[in-house]
């Protein structure tokens, strides 16, 4: 393992961390909130000192390529130190003054889950509030996305830091150069975060819940400002503009790259993006109907909170504009149907993800073929390609640490004397890193009332559901750690 170019990355990681808080050390000072800034800058200043030192070690040291081992360590350890100096700010300002809880908020932004164990989000200083949602946007695309973008400065190659990050089973260059990769992907998201910044102030949002909204809205986190989420708003159009933006979000950013240099017959054919366009309004549809004829809703009100809540699930945003737990038996079953699934790959959104879905619905359909033509040759194709085995044995390979770490995860919270669908959706939504679920864990209730050591275990399975099972679980096998 390359430990000092490792270490030289992780450094630079934390320096561009460090360069993001001055934001919300510079909003602390213009409130006036004299202990944030002050915690925002005792965090600073040690993340600056730590980094210039080892990047001046360093120096001389240069790689030019990582292993994959060597970007599963990165990855794991970014993420780690990520939240930990993240939390920092809750922990020494006293917004939040358990560490535990201060790690599981950090890590739930950084991981675009949006659970909370915050009972008043509204009782926050403003420059918490921004900080606990510019979690969200710089998690989104991925610190690491952001970092292999300057990784060509410390003579460092990164194809493989961003494969281990990567949300989804196989990564998409848009350039023949890594590094010009991240620059679209950073560029397309910025554009985005302008563009629906300046749609929901023209719906009269102030500039703070617009850009904070924004932040969770891109990143698919479902961070909010207020304590009712987006329903404090009471607006259709601003419930519109977010369900749109959510999901373009949940939509592999590919896609946007080719719409906008005129790739229309690749857009229109690509099968992942159909199925999830199918699974959404497909679900919007059942939802509106159930809502109008058994919920009492009007049939405009139907649509907007089916379309809403639907593409908040679906792209595991985790905003919330109603009780859906308080929804007729139909709509609430699609809700939870929807947390399985989650948004396309190489999307903010986490979960299973819809290639996968795809994938493996039909690959069953094949081996039912097999079984009426056993001799007969059927290739696994998704949007006019066909899926190598190894991609195939790695997506099944998935499917099972997933489901086995969700009941791991259920265990885990089952024992602090919470009921099992509880702790079932518990697990399923911090894996899944969708934020709201059922039950003790629904829309209006928060994960506040979890012992310290079930909030650093949810951290732990929030963070392997962010990064796709296999970067997290490998570093625990045996073969890893050989040299």
């Amino acid at each position: 393992m390359k430990k000092k170019a490792i270490a030289k990355t992780l450094a630079a990681l934390l320096l561009i961390l460090a360069i993001n808080m001055l934001v919300p050390f510079c909003m602390a000072l213009w409130f006036h909130e004299i202990r944030e800034a002050l915690a925002f800058l005792a965090v600073i200043s040690s993340m600056v000192c730590l980094s210039c030192t080892t990047l001046f070690v360093l120096r001389k040291h240069t790689v030019r390529t990582f292993s994959p081992r060597d970007g599963f360590f990165f990855v794991t350890a970014s993420w780690v130190l990520a939240s930990l100096f993240g939390a920092l700010p809750f922990y020494i300002s006293g917004s939040i003054p358990e560490m535990s809880s201060a790690y599981f908020e950090t890590m739930s932004g950084f991981t675009t889950t949006g659970a909370s164990v915050l009972s008043n989000i509204e009782a926050l200083p403003k420059s918490m509030l921004f900080w606990r949602s510019q979690t969200h946007w710089l998690g989104g695309m991925g610190i690491v996305v952001l970092t292999v973008a300057i990784l060509p400065l410390l003579g460092i190659g990164g194809l493989q830091l961003i494969k281990a990050e990567a949300p989804g089973p196989t990564v998409d260059r848009l350039t023949p150069r890594i590094t010009g990769t991240a620059k679209i992907l950073w560029g397309i998201y910025i554009g985005m975060t302008i563009l629906q910044t300046i749609l929901l102030l023209a719906g009269g949002m102030s500039l703070f819940d617009a850009v904070t909204h924004t932040f969770g809205t891109l990143a698919t986190g479902g961070f909010s400002t207020k304590n009712s989420s987006v329903a404090y708003f009471h607006s259709a159009y601003i419930d519109y503009v977010i369900t749109i933006f959510m999901v373009l979000s949940g939509m592999n950013f590919t896609m946007h790259y080719r719409f906008l240099t005129g790739k229309m017959k690749s857009i229109l054919t690509d099968g992942e993006l159909i199925g999830y366009l199918v699974i959404f309004f497909g679900a919007t549809l059942i939802v509106t109907i159930d809502l109008f004829i058994k919920g009492g809703s009007s049939p405009s009100d139907s649509v907007r909170l089916a379309s809403f809540q639907c593409a908040s699930i679906l792209t595991t945003t985790g905003f919330i504009t109603a009780d859906y737990v308080k929804w007729p038996a139909v709509s609430q079953f699609i809700i939870f149907f929807l947390m399985f699934i989650g948004g396309c790959s190489g999307s903010t959104g986490g979960g299973i993800k819809v290639i996968r879905i795809v994938t493996m619905l039909k690959k069953a359909i094949n081996e039912m073929k097999y079984l009426i033509h056993p001799r007969g040759t059927f290739n696994l194709k998704v949007s006019g390609t066909t899926i190598k085995k190894d991609i195939a044995y790695a997506i099944s390979g998935f499917f099972f640490l997933y489901i086995a770490l969700l009941f791991v995860t259920t265990f885990v919270v089952s024992t602090a004397d919470v009921d099992v669908f509880s702790a079932f959706t518990t697990a399923l939504t911090t894996v899944g890193n969708i934020g709201p679920g059922f039950g003790r864990v629904g829309p209006v209730e928060n994960m506040g009332f979890f012992p310290p050591y079930v909030k650093w275990f949810l951290s732990f399975a929030m963070m392997t559901g962010r990064l796709e099972i296999y970067t997290v679980l490998v570093l625990a096998t045996p073969v890893f750690w050989k040299r």
